[in-house]
């Protein structure tokens, strides 16, 4: 795969270029993502901040997490696309969870694990 690659959220005001391989793409079945995905599952690619460039205005909204740590997160204030998380407690890691939201090329968040897997839906078939 070549990068950079481009993103965007669903009405385009926000747009990002991946520069380099995400570090980790997973499924995570906690019940937190199935809310946000509205499904079964959240895809999340962790990439280094370094290796992503944002384009457009965001809106910040954040919550504690089971773990006990801040989780905010980075959405699209026109069409609500949920773009990044961060743990604003754990800047050391320098790392975005980056939602795969229209991308050129989707392999690149093909989830090789899936995490919280004692919460998933009594229906949904794991790999």
């Amino acid at each position: 795969m070549n990068y950079p690659i481009y993103g965007a959220c669903q009405c385009g005001q926000v747009s990002y270029e991946l520069l380099n391989k995400p570090k980790r793409v997973f499924a995570c079945h906690c019940t937190e993502c199935q809310k946000l995905a509205t499904g079964p599952y959240s895809v999340t690619a962790v990439v280094n901040t370094s290796d992503i460039v944002f384009k457009g205005e965001m809106r910040e909204w954040s919550r504690v997490a089971d773990s006990g740590n801040s989780n905010n997160a980075k959405f699209c204030g026109g069409c609500g696309n949920r773009i990044y998380h961060y743990n604003p407690d754990d800047m050391s890691l320098i790392k975005l969870k980056l939602k795969p939201v229209n991308l050129e090329d989707d392999k690149v968040f093909a989830p090789t694990e899936h995490v919280w897997t004692d919460k998933k839906l009594s229906w949904c078939e794991l790999p």
